[in-house]
């Protein structure tokens, strides 16, 4: 098989140095580009000089069309419109886009799904295996718990995020969600203020606390009477991010078009 050409979108952010770097590192995998908007100070450099990792012959543009026409993915950590134009250019390319970006409304969610009928496209609130692991594990428990026990999720990010709850704390309420066959919006609570009352029996409380460099802490809490289950995943290092990314990306490279999520790349 021949070398993947990957695009890093966003490369001069925290996360797309990150997944430069990552991309550089694995076997089998080219740093064939980066995308930053109109005016970055990033523009006309080499992607991998900005990353640290020397020289790689490719340079930072802001020309995101010709950029996928040439790559066979695209990684994106950016933000909701951003995405949404990407998707539609991957679309176009018939290429993989990789999607980590989070706090995407309804209708972008819609257009994304919409690009998924010609690109080949997975996105995830975390890419992490962990994070997808805890996911799953969170599905089986509130399928075997009942409602007699209250499930809260907890999480924490550094201070800059500018989204909550945090993308992995809603995948971790739609899995918890679908173990009760319920449907998320339905039973989501995302703030308590005052006199609420007591607790409606079904629901699922978020809790989105933010501070410091903290990469990603969550929790989910399953509170019943007399006991709690806890299940946790703390990331210390947004390595794990790009590590994920890039195996989304090898694994959709040759797939059919349509929306994925990590747990098919994991086969979980």
């Amino acid at each position: 098989m021949s070398d993947i050409k990957i695009a890093v979108m966003g490369a001069g952010g925290r996360m797309g140095r990150e997944l430069i770097r990552t991309v550089h590192a694995q076997h089998g995998c080219i740093v064939a580009g980066g995308v930053e908007q109109s005016g970055s100070q990033f523009l006309g450099q080499d992607v991998g000089t900005l990353a640290g990792i020397g020289e790689v012959g490719a340079k930072v543009t802001d020309d995101a069309l010709a950029t996928c026409a040439s790559v066979d993915a695209i990684l994106d950590f950016t933000k909701p419109a951003a995405t949404v134009e990407f998707a539609g250019l991957a679309a176009n390319a018939r290429i993989v886009h990789v999607i980590g970006t989070t706090g995407l409304s309804a209708d972008q969610e819609a257009a994304i799904a919409a690009a998924g009928r010609h690109a080949t496209i997975i996105k995830a609130g975390n890419m992490s295996l962990g994070v997808n692991l805890l996911a799953a594990v969170t599905r089986r428990v509130a399928q075997a718990l009942d409602a007699d026990f209250d499930i809260e999720i907890v999480e924490m990010h550094h201070r800059h995020k500018v989204d909550a709850p945090s993308g992995t704390a809603l995948m971790l309420g739609e899995a918890a969600a679908k173990g009760r066959k319920a449907v998320l919006d339905d039973v989501s609570v995302r703030a308590r203020d005052g006199h609420t009352g007591p607790r409606r029996r079904g629901d699922i409380g978020f809790q989105s606390l933010r501070g410091g460099s903290v990469v990603g802490d969550h929790s989910v809490i399953f509170a019943g009477e007399g006991e709690r289950v806890v299940l946790s995943h703390l990331a210390s290092d947004r390595g794990i991010f790009a590590r994920g990314a890039v195996k989304a990306a090898i694994w959709g490279k040759g797939r059919g078009p349509g929306v994925f999520s990590m747990a098919d790349v994991l086969g979980i």
